[in-house]
């Protein structure tokens, strides 16, 4: 591109000085180093098979020069030669965002040894190990926290301004930044098994992947070039003037298929990333903004895949929060998923936990001790039963799906605590509003029981529910919506990934998802908010709109250049710069992708830029 600014100034220079020789000569040194350049591109494409739409540009150079507008063919050599610099400069902003993430791989971390602290590298930190978490330290392994509270900026990962404050014993994830004080890190995984260089390995893949309107490009330059060339050989054949010819060349480059579309989809991938939506290939981008039908997967999707405290129903004249209080003090003796449930509900509220003596569990049935001079059982009705030596009945007209845990008290039956897996917080409005957005079927495929999923669904915008389904079968559900337009599966756990294989395009929820899952997924939510799934639409839509309003506008105007040139009314020089005036135009176009209004959320109104 300096060679190509140079020749074309001091050709300019020289030209104004009324030396005329000097001035083509300079001229034609700013355009044979592009031309060479450009020629041997071509020659290493046609080698491997491939007809490239930079024919048409190497075509119109070569004809200027045999004509003798040398100024024309300047002017072509600085368009080409500078759009390839904008592409490049164009790449590299709008991959920025994800290229933070493997610019931000630590390599070293600190760890307890005999009573003092070691510097190694990441591949040596093993499960169980015991590391330092310095502030302004990048968490280099998935872990828990040993002790105290620790507070971790996952911004990078997640797109969440505000650091998250996590306790002893909650999940850190590997590539969060440590905000708050030092603290200590029990590592569970090993770097390579770990969220990050997890993520790290789809961000390489997305950076690798190909946009398919480019590759549309590619297919279709035969015939481009044989439209280009016929109608210029029409201009010069119909009026006897080579230069009509040169003309239909000079604005004929096909920058908007070239560049400007590629730098839509790789811009709407960045633009993705930085909301914390990992989008593995511009292929899955432009399917995504077409999508029409949604099949959805229940736990762990809809659902937050955990149990929590619906309920707290007692029996007797025990308070609620009496008979919550004592439950959870018994539990905190417990490792099992639903005593933690019970535990931080109880947390959650307030209550004082004291901690329980005499304690023994049954495994998978219950545990029973002494909480505050009272003899409590927790667990299942057989193992309470069994406690109090007496029958329970059964508790009817509960939610389908819910967990009950019975709680006796000093001998007697105090009541239940239930749990249920709740519905994610928004998911109506989320599914409402993706109506809006071109969705016209959305149905739900879950493994789980009928009358669980119905009572799932019940309320929200599904148009038709799935139940029981084994993972070949969920693929056939998938399979079956493809009449209705691209479908678009959303699952998180190693059973949804063979349908996301089959979908057109498939979301893993990729932070607490199986890594199968993430693994066969096109789209990845870095963070556990099904609400991304709206913004995700939203950017391919816009994404994908923005790159064919540059192609029928740079087209469209390209080809009516073309149309005025055979005519006799667009000189070379002219439509050397005309050309070149749209070409940045479908450009800066695309890379509207990048910014205009926010994403917006699920939950509030929007105005599509």
């Amino acid at each position: 591109m300096a060679v190509a600014i140079i020749g074309l100034v001091a050709g300019l220079a020289a030209w104004t000085a009324g030396a005329e020789t000097w001035s083509n000569a300079f001229f034609i040194a700013g355009v044979v180093p592009v031309l060479a350049a450009l020629i041997v591109e071509i020659w290493q494409s046609l080698r491997a098979g491939k007809i490239g739409l930079d024919i048409v540009a190497a075509l119109s150079m070569s004809a200027a020069l045999l004509v003798g507008e040398n100024l024309a063919a300047a002017i072509v050599a600085l368009m080409y030669a500078g759009g390839q610099y904008l592409e490049r400069f164009a790449e590299g902003r709008a991959r920025r965002d994800m290229s933070a993430l493997l610019e931000r791989v630590p390599r070293y971390a600190m760890r307890h040894r005999d009573g003092a602290l070691e510097e190694i590298q990441i591949d040596e930190i093993a499960p169980g190990d015991l590391l330092l978490i310095r502030r302004g330290d990048i968490v280099p392994v998935d872990g828990t926290v040993a002790a105290g509270t620790a507070f971790l900026d996952q911004s990078a990962l997640t797109g969440e301004s505000i650091p998250v404050q996590l306790g002893a014993g909650s999940e850190a994830m590997s590539g969060s930044t440590n905000a708050g004080e030092s603290f200590d890190l029990i590592a569970t995984r090993r770097a390579s098994e770990s969220t990050y260089a997890a993520i790290v390995n789809l961000v390489e893949q997305a950076q690798r992947s190909r946009a398919p309107m480019a590759r549309i490009a590619d297919r279709y330059s035969l015939v481009f070039l044989a439209v280009t060339v016929t109608l210029a050989c029409a201009a010069w054949f119909g009026s006897g003037d080579a230069v009509r010819a040169v003309a239909v060349l000079v604005v004929a480059t096909p920058c908007p298929l070239i560049l400007a579309v590629p730098i839509a989809w790789v811009s709407g991938m960045s633009r993705a990333a930085r909301t914390g939506i990992l989008i593995k290939s511009g292929a899955a981008l432009e399917t995504m903004g077409r999508i029409r039908s949604l099949v959805i997967d229940k736990t762990g999707t809809l659902t937050v895949g955990r149990p929590e405290v619906s309920q707290i129903l007692p029996t007797g004249p025990v308070e609620p929060s009496t008979l919550l209080r004592l439950a959870a003090s018994l539990d905190q003796a417990s490792p099992h998923v639903v005593a933690a449930a019970i535990v931080a509900d109880a947390r959650m509220r307030g209550l004082a936990l004291a901690v329980p003596v005499d304690v023994s569990e049954t495994p998978g049935e219950g545990v029973a001790g002494i909480v505050g001079g009272h003899r409590v059982a927790v667990g299942g009705r057989r193992f309470v039963s069994a406690a109090i030596g007496k029958p329970i009945a059964r508790r009817a007209g509960l939610p389908a799906g819910s967990l009950i845990v019975h709680v006796a008290i000093d001998g007697d039956h105090a009541g239940i605590v239930v749990l249920t897996d709740r519905l994610r917080d928004g998911t109506g409005d989320l599914l409402s509003r993706l109506r809006d957005l071109g969705v016209e079927r959305i149905v739900l495929a879950t493994g789980d029981r009928a009358d669980v999923a119905k009572t799932v669904a019940a309320g929200l915008a599904i148009d038709g529910v799935r139940a029981e389904l084994t993972p070949d079968q969920k693929v056939l559900v998938v399979l079956s919506e493809r009449k209705n337009g691209p479908v678009l599966m959303v699952g998180d756990g190693v059973n949804d990934a063979p349908a996301l294989a089959a979908a057109d395009v498939g979301l893993a929820m990729g932070a607490r998802g199986a890594a199968a899952s993430a693994q066969a997924a096109d789209v990845v939510l870095l963070v556990d908010d099904l609400a991304r799934l709206y913004p995700a639409v939203w950017i391919a839509q816009r994404a994908r709109s923005i790159a064919l309003q540059s192609v029928i506008a740079g087209i469209g105007l390209s080809g009516l250049a073309m149309i005025v040139a055979a005519l006799g009314y667009l000189p070379p020089v002219q439509g050397a710069i005309l050309q070149e005036a749209i070409d940045v135009a479908v450009i800066v176009n695309a890379l509207r992708v990048l910014g205009g209004a926010p994403a917006p959320a699920a939950t509030k109104p929007y105005a599509p830029a």
